[in-house]
């Protein structure tokens, strides 16, 4: 069972910055995508950004250009950088890991950290 802890929410005014961190522990096989998600009060979960072991990343049009996402594969954790941030990136944003077992891919979350821009 993996498990994912993050770290690095927060307030913050508009235009400000924050670093998120997300942890995995619990297995030794490789983590095939880490990335981010978050969910605003009233709204679907989306994907923030993700990147995967050989580091390609991906990212939803509204953050492209002011959040980065990386990660140290050697300690199983994953990075977003957030510059410039607006109200509208105020929500819950979760870890999210997938794992590739025997042709199967498992889907882990974290619990989730605040992550609140004041005008």
């Amino acid at each position: 069972q993996v498990q994912l802890v993050e770290s690095g929410g927060g307030l913050v005014q508009a235009g400000g910055s924050l670093r998120l961190s997300c942890a995995a522990s619990g297995t030794r096989r490789s983590i095939n995508t880490m990335g981010w998600y978050r969910q605003a009060p009233g709204k679907q979960r989306e994907l923030v950004a993700s990147v995967i072991r050989g580091g390609s990343t991906n990212y939803a049009d509204s953050v492209k250009g002011r959040f980065t996402v990386s990660r140290d594969n050697a300690k199983n954790t994953v990075y977003l950088q957030m510059n410039s941030l607006k109200p509208e990136d105020t929500a819950v944003y979760y870890c999210n890991a997938a794992v590739g077992v025997g042709g199967f891919t498992y889907t882990y979350w974290g619990q989730g950290t605040q992550v609140a821009v004041s005008s």
